[in-house]
Order: structure tokens, then C-alpha cells, then sequence
């Protein structure tokens, strides 16, 4: 089999760092690389291709240079250069307030929790307004892992429903958290 030279999922190996600051940069390493451009952007990719051309399954590598135009080069780096906004402590407090509302209906309605639904109420609640205090800042910073600890927590103090807790949590914090950010906000709804 041939090695083609070209875009392949999981077997592309940069010859140098992604994006090249300089020109010249990208020239040093074409002179120590044989699978550079002049663009700064060089690939090999080793994968199994039949050859076409001719019946040996010998051929070496060849390079295949990816050009990319430099709007989309600054398209990319501009991307990178996002900045989310800091914490509001006090939308954290209103959410915080809406949540435990909501988890408290729920959970004491529930029999799983027995008598320990107020217990499993405050360590989830604690934990939420802990994220939104620290880390939440408008979409897009919502993370998985609070809720993961909610249920590690709640199973670690051998409290029952610890994965039922995190689940009601994190599926109320998906449909409400950046709707009400943004309402908050005066933010985009979508």
C-alpha cells in the first residue's frame, strides 16, 4: 500500500506548531522539515491509499501544503481571543434562589429521598450558587461538572438519589440558566 499525503481523521501529524506566528518562522522550520511550505502550514498523513498510477504499493510520502488565507487564519485566532464575562453575584443569587425552589418541590414530592430531601436540597443548592459565584459567565460557561459533584457528594455522605439530584439539577440549569442570563442581561435568547 501507498501512503497518500493529505487530510485524515486522527493521522495528520503537523510538522511543526499549528499556527505559525511568522514567516520566518515557518521558513526555519521548512529548512529542518522536508514536509513544510512556504505558508507555515505542512502535514503528513500516513494512512493506506491504493496508488492509481502504478500497481507498487511503494510509494514514498509526499507533501500536500494547506493553504489557508489570512482572514481565515485571523478568523480563527480572533476566536481563540474570546473573553466570557465575569460572574454577576447577584444574578447568581436570584438563579440560586429559583433552583432551590425548583429542586424543593421536586424532591420532597419524591420518595426516594425520604426525609433527607432537605439535606440533598441544601447540598445541591450550595454547590450551584458556589459554580455560578465563581464560574458562570452567560452561555456557553455552563459545565458538567457541579452536577457531578451534587451526586458524588450526595452518595459520599450516603445519602440517597445522588445521581436522580444531579440529573433534576442539571436538566432545570439547561433550560433555564442562559435563558435568564440573558434576560438578565439584556443578551441574546437564542
Amino acid at each position: 500500500m501507498a501512503l497518500r499525503i493529505g487530510t485524515a481523521p486522527s493521522t495528520c501529524h503537523s510538522s511543526f506548531p499549528f499556527f505559525s506566528s511568522s514567516s520566518s518562522s515557518s521558513s526555519s522550520s521548512s529548512s529542518s522539515s522536508p514536509y513544510s511550505s512556504s505558508t507555515g502550514f505542512g502535514y503528513i498523513c500516513s494512512y493506506p491509499y491504493p496508488s492509481s498510477s502504478s500497481s507498487s504499493l511503494t510509494k514514498k510520502p509526499q507533501s500536500l501544503p494547506l493553504s489557508l488565507s489570512s482572514s481565515f487564519t485571523n478568523h480563527i485566532c480572533k476566536a481563540a481571543e474570546y473573553k466570557f464575562p465575569d460572574p454577576i453575584p447577584e444574578f447568581a443569587d436570584s438563579e440560586t434562589k429559583k433552583f432551590k425552589t425548583h429542586l424543593h418541590k421536586k424532591f420532597v414530592k419524591n420518595e426516594i429521598y425520604g426525609d433527607s430531601a432537605e439535606e440533598v436540597v441544601e447540598i445541591c443548592t450550595e454547590i450551584f450558587k458556589n459554580f455560578l459565584h465563581t464560574h458562570y459567565g452567560g452561555p456557553g460557561t455552563l459545565l458538567v461538572l457541579p452536577f457531578i459533584d451534587m451526586a458524588d457528594t450526595i452518595n459520599e455522605r450516603g445519602l440517597p438519589g445522588g445521581s436522580q439530584a444531579a440529573r433534576t439539577a442539571v436538566k432545570w440549569a439547561q433550560k433555564h440558566v442562559d435563558k435568564d442570563w440573558n434576560e438578565w442581561t439584556g443578551g441574546d435568547s437564542d
